[in-house]
């Protein structure tokens, strides 16, 4: 096929996860919910406005990266399973906790809260990782999406 048109230039890339800091987990392995909202709590800390994170894990449940993949305003965040699962991919997890706060204290999960969970459950199935928690994560308590039985 011959076109007048020039020629398209096509950029060659790499596409690299690159790690910022570390912190130190004693545990070594993810073996309940409260495992996973003291990880979490201490990445986080005490932030003021919604911080939405996904904590990536190898085949024995061993974190490997944690990342915040969005910041939201004092009460929400608004997350897609792209950027979500990005992380997971260039990490090669083979499954993934997803955790946010909630400033106000309450960790009651809202709609939204169920709403994205179930829209990410259905991302991770396609691509092959397993959804295994989301914790809404607050000062002194937390909520295992899991536990309330919205995540099977």
């Amino acid at each position: 096929m011959t076109t007048n048109s020039p020629a398209k230039r096509v950029n060659i890339v790499q596409v690299k996860l690159i790690r910022e800091k570390s912190i130190l987990y004693k545990e070594r392995k993810i073996c309940s919910p409260q495992d996973a909202y003291h990880l979490i709590y201490d990445f986080l800390g005490e932030v003021d406005r919604e911080h939405f994170i996904v904590l990536c894990l190898d085949t024995k449940n061993q974190p490997t990266c944690i990342q915040t993949v969005h910041i939201g305003s004092l009460n929400s965040s608004i997350v897609h399973p792209r950027e979500v699962l990005k992380t997971a991919l260039l990490s090669n997890a083979a499954s993934i906790i997803v955790a946010h706060n909630h400033p106000s204290g309450n960790p009651a999960p809202s709609p939204e809260d169920i709403d994205v969970t179930e829209r990410l459950k259905k991302a991770c199935t396609i691509l092959g990782i397993s959804l295994l928690d989301h914790i809404i994560v607050c000062t002194s308590d937390f909520c295992s999406i899991k536990e309330k039985g919205y995540i099977k």
